[in-house]
């Protein structure tokens, strides 16, 4: 942490990585980035985690002190996440119940080991207040099974709607 940044550093343009792709992929984007300024792995430490947000960015801060020495040992950590990092997905406002699940569910896949209670437990308190969190609510679900279920039912409502706004909207266009 104490390395020097070279004269004239600009951080990376690439995309800060969030925990839902290939993070081998993330990391050779990475090294081909910084690699056109420095070949300082100790620079690459120093930058990595400003390339990172949401659930890796969590991951990463929740590593034991000097557990990684050198970039290298960085490259081949296990890339575990743990459910604690679900805490940090949360249901964006204007974001499609639809959108929201299959985002969940990225992450929840990258999770070892998983328990389907812990998964809707984090799932339910992430949502944002409407319709679907209100059923959840009122009528908790069994299962993570009842609880797609019941989301894909929500989902198709929000569906219908969208599809009837655009309709809406294109009538009005053709006047």
């Amino acid at each position: 942490m104490t390395t020097r940044l070279p004269k004239g550093w600009k951080n990376p343009t690439l995309d800060r990585y969030d925990g839902t792709s290939d993070p081998d992929e993330h990391i050779n984007a990475y090294v081909a980035q910084l690699s056109i300024y420095t070949t300082d792995t100790h620079v690459y430490c120093k930058v990595f985690p400003a390339s990172l947000r949401g659930v890796a960015l969590s991951w990463f801060t929740q590593l034991p002190p000097k557990s990684i020495d050198s970039f290298e040992n960085l490259k081949i950590k296990p890339h575990n996440l743990t459910p604690i990092v679900l805490v940090n997905v949360r249901q964006e406002r204007g974001e499609s119940l639809r959108t929201f699940m299959d985002r969940f569910g990225q992450v929840a896949l990258n999770i070892r080991g998983l328990l389907p209670e812990v998964a809707m437990v984090y799932l339910t308190t992430a949502l944002r207040s409407g319709p679907f969190a209100d059923s959840l609510a009122t009528q908790p679900a069994a299962s993570m099974d009842e609880l797609r279920q019941r989301a894909a039912q929500y989902m198709h409502v929000e569906d219908l709607r969208e599809f009837k706004a655009h309709a809406r909207a294109d009538q009005g266009h053709g006047k």
